[in-house]
């Protein structure tokens, strides 16, 4: 019972941290390849101006490569700070934007965005954690 609620090791938080970038950052990797090979950057751009979304042709395409490559940098866990900053500002956009009038509950509201921005803004504030390339050059810059 007190593993229950004992405070968890430094191992299980890196692990932890780990699922949780391979999971979101998948998430991400899916909605930007959504994006960028079946919509196109056309589609995207077309799509951002029927949202109201401003400078459509350049935040739509731009929101497609975040997406992608911000997903694959959490996946591996490179620039995770900065690329989790991004993809929260991209979920508060999402959020303010598209899914905000449609309420809170899926299938069109803001429930997914904002967990989305939640996880990109924990991410933002701790980092990757040990199990990632972020940890692994810090360890080697540690060194030198």
């Amino acid at each position: 019972m007190t593993t229950l609620i004992a405070n968890p090791s430094s191992a299980q938080l890196h692990v932890g941290l780990m699922l949780l970038r391979a999971v979101v950052g998948t998430i991400f990797i899916a909605h930007g390849a959504q994006k960028l090979f079946v919509f196109g950057f056309e589609g995207v751009t077309g799509a951002f101006t029927t949202m109201g979304i401003p400078l459509p042709a350049l935040v739509g395409p731009a929101v497609a490569l975040l997406e992608f490559v911000g997903g694959v940098a959490l996946v591996v866990g490179l620039l995770t700070r900065l690329a989790a900053l991004g993809l929260a500002l991209t979920m508060v956009g999402a959020i303010l934007f598209v899914h905000l009038s449609a309420g809170l509950f899926m299938p069109n509201g803001y429930e997914f965005a904002l967990s989305l921005l939640a996880v990109s803004t924990f991410l933002t504030l701790v980092g990757a954690g040990r199990f990632s390339l972020d940890g692994v050059i810090g360890r080697q810059r540690a060194l030198a």
